[in-house]
């Protein structure tokens, strides 16, 4: 990595078998075109890893300290002596000081300029030792906090103004340039790194917290403590790219606004909410290039051929039940995009629209004007559709409707929050839908909840234990001998052992003697118990089938699925 005496260095890692003497003459070739270190062009052109091989051997070679941050503990007090600015501008992690001695990582610990520019910073002597670029750059934002140098700079330079640009922004192209609008841009940055779905911004007495929601759980974002004096700043930089009255702080409202991430367009929804000390804001991240095909919802075969073969149908009502939050809305834009054909008129009303599809036409509701779904949905019917969805049945009018486009020859797709399959049956006839109308008209019931999956990288099988066996109501030669996984906990799952998310489904179709049932107005229970016996996979058994494969684990199947 380092420019004093490259061939002896590449001689070191041919010598360990790291590189090949070909690599290096490439590596040498890049290097004088780009002018680079030798190290960052064998990183550049993947010769070396630099973790598993590269920095340890670089370590030893120069005669100097490799230090894994992963494993290594940074104190507080040494962090305080390199403001956030310094170390990120330098690419250098405080990690100890002691009787006067500053111990820092840095990737290159034999630059003259970065140990000059720091001595000017600290009166302290220096200790330098040898740290991987990415795990330094990981470290500064867990230890200094999302943004900190831009808080720095700021607070250093208060800017008079604050420009604004309408339209879509690229949040990963951050300038050099301190501002608001570069501290909201890395926060929505890492959110997005971290796969959030959500970002919380909450005010309180004296912190502003914010919280990124992965895989359906809230996780604190460290931010430095002196963000708290930027509210008003961040949350006018949402406004404005919201198009949001500024001056109203007193009433929530709403808004959305569009960024771009390399090639990716996100869709934002915000949310403002007053409270006692400023405005609470809640961030929705939609990726509006990225929608699942069914395929990849994690349905069973059988599951996924019903289905399919539902969503060709050329009439009928597929309902699918759940909370929020448990991708209902996922599940149906991905029924939307499988028969998406140029020969058919598909119209949506949601409230609201989440994924912008090219080849529908998309409508919102809007209460405050009067027009709701049962309004929509009877102008969408003078629009000529051959397929309807309604975002959900909240009412007996907007039930009635689709029931009777459904009957007139029209495929409609509605969600409804119920907590199983059986339950959306109760649901319509307590909203006042005749028996007849709902077997007639109802192709299938289906509900889902979503399961974090087991993180692969920490990923370890443990026994069966005897309340898992009591809780899935397994037979001894169902549990003898079989093993299920749990992740162990690491820096890539955020030492919660689950990463990413996947469905659980259970599928009611209507079949005749599920219609009759409804007909003589069965209860939920005797609708359920029947379809199990005809063969219907429950949600437990669904997720029973996941834990089984070493896809998740059993308390988070039996923590999103009621007790059967």
């Amino acid at each position: 990595m380092l420019d004093g005496d490259k061939m002896k260095l590449g001689e070191v890692l041919i010598k360990h078998k790291v590189i090949t003497q070909e690599q290096l003459n490439k590596a040498l070739k890049e290097q004088e075109e780009s002018g680079d270190l030798l190290g960052e062009s064998l990183l550049k052109l993947g010769y070396v890893e630099e973790e598993t091989m590269y920095y340890p051997i670089l370590a030893e070679h120069l005669g100097i300290e490799y230090i894994d941050l992963k494993k290594t503990e940074v104190k507080p007090d040494a962090l305080a002596q390199i403001p956030a600015k310094y170390a990120y501008y330098y690419k250098v992690l405080p990690l100890d000081f002691q009787e006067d001695v500053l111990t820092i990582a840095l990737t290159n610990p034999l630059d003259i300029h970065i140990i000059d520019g720091i001595s000017l910073v600290v009166k302290s002597k220096l200790k330098t030792v040898l740290a991987s670029e990415k795990d330094i750059l990981e470290a500064l934002r867990k230890y200094y906090g999302v943004g900190a140098e831009t808080i720095d700079q700021i607070m250093g330079s208060v800017e008079s103004s604050e420009s604004s640009e309408l339209g879509v922004e690229d949040i990963d192209d951050i300038g050099s340039e301190a501002s608001v609008g570069k501290l909201l841009n890395q926060i929505l940055l890492e959110a997005y790194k971290d796969r959030a779905t959500d970002i919380h911004i909450e005010p309180y007495e004296k912190e502003l917290s914010i919280r990124y929601r992965i895989d359906g759980a809230l996780y604190d974002a460290k931010v430095p403590a002196n963000i708290l004096h930027f509210k008003e700043a961040i949350n006018s930089r949402i406004k404005i790219l919201s198009n949001i009255n500024i001056a109203e702080k007193r009433l929530p409202q709403d808004g959305r606004f569009k960024v771009k991430v390399k090639d990716i367009d996100l869709d934002l929804r915000v949310s403002f909410l007053p409270t006692p000390f400023g405005e609470s804001v809640v961030i929705r991240i939609l990726n509006a290039t990225r929608l699942y095909s069914l395929e990849e919802l994690g349905l069973v075969k059988s599951n996924l051929k019903l289905l399919d073969n539902m969503i060709k149908s050329p009439h009928g009502i597929i309902f699918v039940t759940g909370p929020t939050g448990s991708g209902k809305t996922t599940t149906l834009y991905s029924c939307l995009s499988r028969i998406n054909k140029i020969d058919r008129k598909i119209i949506t009303i949601e409230d609201p629209i989440e994924y912008q599809m090219r080849g529908i036409t998309q409508t919102q509701i809007n209460p405050r004007i009067g027009f709701r779904f049962k309004d929509g949905l009877r102008s969408i019917l003078r629009h000529d559709p051959d397929i309807i969805m309604v975002g959900e049945v909240r009412d007996l009018e907007t039930a009635e409707i689709s029931v009777q486009v459904a009957l007139t020859g029209h495929l409609v797709f509605s969600t409804l929050h119920t907590n199983d399959a059986a339950s959306g049956v109760t649901r319509l006839l307590d909203m006042g839908v005749e028996a007849y109308l709902i077997a007639s008209s109802v192709q299938c019931f289906m509900a889902q909840r979503l399961v974090r999956l087991v993180c692969p990288d920490c990923k370890v099988a443990e026994k069966i234990s005897a309340e898992v066996i009591r809780e899935f109501d397994l037979l001894p030669e169902e549990a003898e001998g079989l093993e299920v996984y749990k992740g162990r906990g690491c820096d890539n799952c955020k030492h919660t052992g689950y990463q990413g998310r996947q469905g659980i489904y259970e599928f009611l179709p209507l079949s005749d003697d599920i219609q009759e049932m409804i007909m003589s107005r069965a209860t939920a229970a005797q609708i359920r118990t029947r379809a199990v016996e005809m063969g219907m996979k429950t949600l437990r058994q669904d997720g029973w089938e996941k834990i089984k494969q070493g896809m998740t684990t059993p308390s988070e199947v039996l923590r999103v699925t009621q007790e059967e």
